[in-house]
């Protein structure tokens, strides 16, 4: 799923011009508030194929939440720029990222593309690296000597690098391969790589599921700092200033949805599978039970960024240079949009 993030960060420098010149992020001329005779049309984009990730979203379609709403709500799979040049480009209201994906548009005192997390889809960080079970690959130190698929992205990099330094390994005897992979758990079994970078809810339960033993390590356990939110939703920022109590009605319904999956993830689970038939329904209902302990984890409410972990991560990519120019604090998150927690 993270695939994407490389052909984004190719088309991040040429961010600013496309979007130069680009209207509002339209709703055909007129408001949710000013147009109470039709719904409001929204374009949500996916980051990559449909899954658990985009759970909450799929249920506030299926149970009406978007209708009760007054939104009329499409969910699309990205353009090959990706989600955030679709929002940033007014193409999306809404659609799905990662605070490390944001980064490169992050940079400097005036963000590159007009973007903002209004919600975060998970609140910790379930990214980690996943190996064939009992190679000696537990701990980041266990990646030397081995292939590792990489997406030869500095941050990415960077994260590796620290968290074997920091286990006492040698990063430079990791052999770094390039990513081309589809399929996480048909590469380790095939022995293509020896590790990689997953998302657990969904390559680390594909392994369970395929009954394929593997072992696994978080970067969230390695530092507090690699705790960074991962995915988020976010909007185009001419939208949130011109519509906000859309955008509002937006998260609420959305919230509803997330919440309604922390609850009943099988039923979720089933709506996720009836919207996308194709999808394998054992790794769905599967990664829905997983997901449902981690969307709101420990938070007050669904959606909801902490600042110092949002500004934490983003210091650390300035503090190792990995932007062309700093990123300063509080720059691309907003918690104001989220309904008041209850």
């Amino acid at each position: 799923m993270k695939k994407k993030i490389f052909a984004i960060l190719m088309t991040a420098a040429l961010c600013a011009a496309a979007l130069t010149g680009c209207g509002s992020a339209g709703d055909n001329g007129s408001s949710r508030e000013s147009n109470s005779g039709s719904p409001e049309k929204i374009t949500f984009a996916l980051d990559w194929t449909p899954n658990t990730n985009h759970t909450g979203v799929y249920v506030a379609e299926q149970m009406g939440y978007f209708d009760e709403a007054g939104l009329d709500v499409e969910i699309v799979q990205p353009s090959a720029d990706g989600a955030e040049m679709m929002v940033g480009a007014g193409q999306a209201q809404f659609g799905v990222s990662f605070q490390d994906t944001m980064s490169s548009l992050m940079e400097g005192e005036s963000k590159s593309a007009p973007i903002t997390a209004v919600a975060a889809i998970i609140q910790h960080n379930t990214s980690g690296i996943m190996s064939r079970q009992g190679e000696g690959i537990t701990s980041p130190k266990g990646m030397e000597g081995k292939s590792y698929a990489t997406w030869e992205w500095p941050i990415e990099q960077n994260i590796i690098r620290e968290c074997v330094e920091a286990d006492g390994g040698d990063y430079s005897k990791i052999e770094m391969i390039p990513e081309t992979i589809d399929n996480e758990v048909a590469a380790l079994k095939a022995k293509q790589i020896d590790c990689l970078w997953v998302y657990y809810a969904w390559a680390g339960i594909s392994a369970k599921v395929s009954d394929f033993a593997v072992d696994y390590f978080a970067f969230r356990d390695i530092d507090e700092v690699f705790d960074y939110y991962s995915p988020v939703i976010i909007a185009n920022d001419d939208y949130l200033k011109e519509h906000p109590d859309t955008a509002k009605a937006f998260l609420k319904a959305v919230s509803r949805g997330y919440e309604y999956a922390m609850e009943d993830p099988d039923a979720a689970g089933a709506i996720l599978l009836a919207a996308n038939p194709e999808l394998d329904p054992n790794l769905v209902m599967e990664s829905q039970n997983y997901l449902a302990d981690q969307y709101q984890a420990d938070a007050a409410q669904w959606g909801i960024i902490d600042a110092d972990r949002w500004n934490r991560f983003y210091n650390w990519v300035n503090e190792n240079k990995l932007s062309e120019q700093p990123i300063p604090e509080n720059t691309g998150f907003s918690n104001e949009y989220l309904p008041a927690a209850e």
